[in-house]
């Protein structure tokens, strides 16, 4: 009796032993399948959140319908920063933090060092690759941090693929950080995709194929006419309006629009770029990157971060009011489709995980505005210059401004020491003089932004934009739906910390992602601490941001 006691004992003991190890052993693979096979950044280039929800039922199901509906949508996502534009954009999202801290203050500023303007992307001591012409002269260098596609390739000993693409080299760069891959759209009279000797000395044979295909050829061929008739276009404005600029050879802005006859004007394959075809080609080329890439098939996880950089030209182009900003996104919605019908063919539903979100919003045309009664205007920066050095010269006897750039002030520190001005007290009698100045809403000196902790409102998003080495002496903000004299003639911009600037959409969907949405504040930094939380990795070593836990099965 006690003996079968005994062997029934040991039975047990070596059954539930056998149970635990078998549950620890789907507990490690339900931790392996939980990370995607490819994680898919997407950013749109200048797509207010209202994009939505306005042309929402003219959306088809399986494109951003899909992603709200089945995946997790922040309605309430905002930049944190001044200024917003594509390069502090793009760095921010993939860096999880603000160009205080990751260093791209503006697509372009002025060094100090140098003293002259440099661009984000600009890199010297690199060559071109696919091309001759210096826009394959392009790296990452100027970002200080790290991004999420940085420390994707540190956790898994460089195994992880990482390719970032664009039109624009800035798009395609700072996403893929400092150890991936960028590859970006040379137009002018090429129509190629190139990219620099900072990460390669020749292009793969997957990308001279796509090259050597002339489909670029094939969009400049063809013509852009609305998708739908044009009398259905009821969400926005006419199409003549006097509120658009034009393609240059063209009378009016109304369509269609033959690239054909514009591109000699326009820069020849620069007009893709401009239209809804240069969405078109970018999806193109993300689909050949995934197959010539293998993207998603191998035993890491791959990142591939996309941005979508024409409805930026067509809405600087048109304005927020145009068709062919509703166009183009009832457009780009296709493109989502139809990049989403390839992945679920090539890896499966549930093995991929995506997120899509904007660089920047825009603003309203100012003319526009006015004509609805809305406060609105025009500033021309070339002329508060002129009347700044004249009100330097009448105050301290000399010029003290060195440069205006990005809507920052930067003093001469020569002509300061040589004249023996206290430059604190030069930056706030210029910053005073800054407010009577019409259209300037608020200004902030150096000291202010280095001596204070701004916890919300405008200081809070100049200070976060306000890098230490690289900005300015004074900055200033202009009133809401105040832009450049550059766009009087039609058209919009953007850049500001107003809401039309700063929310944008926030939607992640896929592995690990639960069905649902929030109202509570999301920050456009959230998303890389988010993604390394989904993927088990480290942050990016400037992270600011938190995970946002609210969309995690």
């Amino acid at each position: 009796m006690n003996k079968l006691l005994t062997l029934g004992i040991l039975f047990l003991f070596t059954f539930n032993l056998c149970l635990a190890q078998s549950n620890q052993s789907n507990s490690k693979n339900n931790n392996e399948i939980s990370k995607p096979a490819l994680v898919i950044g997407i950013l749109v280039d200048q797509m207010r959140y209202d994009y939505l929800t306005r042309y929402y039922h003219r959306y088809g199901e399986g494109g951003f319908k899909r992603l709200m509906n089945d995946g997790f949508e922040f309605k309430n996502n905002h930049f944190n920063y001044i200024p917003t534009y594509t390069g502090p954009g793009h760095a921010s999202v993939y860096s999880g933090t603000y160009p205080a801290i990751h260093g791209v203050i503006a697509n372009d500023w002025y060094d100090k060092e140098i003293k002259e303007s440099v661009y984000c992307a600009q890199d010297d001591d690199v060559n071109p690759v696919g091309t001759s012409n210096k826009a394959g002269k392009m790296s990452p260098h100027r970002m200080k941090t790290t991004s999420i596609t940085d420390q994707l390739r540190l956790h898994t000993q460089q195994k992880s693929k990482v390719i970032g693409l664009s039109l624009k080299d800035r798009g395609a760069i700072l996403p893929a950080g400092h150890s991936g891959t960028a590859y970006w759209f040379l137009g002018k009279e090429e129509g190629n995709w190139i990219t620099s000797s900072f990460y390669m000395e020749q292009l793969p044979g997957w990308v001279q194929q796509f090259n050597d295909s002339n489909i670029a050829e094939t969009y400049l061929n063809d013509t852009w006419n609305t998708l739908y008739p044009i009398e259905t276009y009821t969400e926005s404005g006419p199409d003549l309006s006097p509120y658009e600029d034009k393609f240059k050879g063209v009378e009016n802005s109304v369509f269609p629009y033959s690239l054909k006859t514009l591109a000699p004007e326009n820069g020849n394959f620069d007009i893709i770029k401009e239209t809804v075809f240069g969405n078109n080609i970018t999806t193109d080329f993300a689909i050949a990157a995934i197959e010539g890439e293998n993207l998603g098939k191998n035993n890491t996880t791959d990142f591939l971060a996309i941005s979508y950089s024409s409805p930026d030209y067509i809405g600087h182009t048109f304005g927020v009011n145009s068709v062919e900003v509703q166009d183009n996104y009832l457009r780009l919605d296709k493109e989502i489709e139809r990049l989403l019908v390839y992945l679920d063919s090539q890896l499966g539903k549930g093995n991929y995980t995506i997120f899509l979100s904007a660089d920047h919003g825009a603003v309203h045309t100012p003319g526009y505005l006015q004509s609805q009664n809305i406060p609105a205007g025009f500033f021309d920066s070339s002329a508060l210059q002129a009347k700044l050095r004249e009100y330097s010269v009448a105050t301290f006897s000399v010029d003290v401004v060195e440069k205006i750039q990005s809507n920052q002030v930067f003093l001469n520190k020569e002509v300061l020491q040589s004249k023996n001005l206290n430059a604190e007290t030069v930056q706030q009698i210029l910053a005073d003089f800054l407010l009577t100045y019409p259209q300037i809403d608020k200004s902030y000196t150096r000291k202010q932004l280095e001596g204070n902790s701004y916890t919300r409102d405008t200081g809070y998003l100049v200070q976060n934009g306000f890098n230490q080495k690289r900005s300015g002496d004074v900055v200033y903000v202009l009133d809401p739906a105040v832009i450049s004299t550059w766009y009087e003639r039609g058209g919009t911009t953007h850049g500001s910390g107003f809401t039309y600037d700063t929310h944008v959409p926030l939607i992640f969907y896929g592995n690990g992602i639960k069905k649902g949405h929030t109202y509570h504040k999301s920050e456009i930094t959230d998303i890389a601490p988010t993604l390394s939380a989904l993927l088990g990795i480290a942050r990016p070593n400037g992270a600011t941001g938190r995970i946002l836990t609210e969309l995690f099965e």
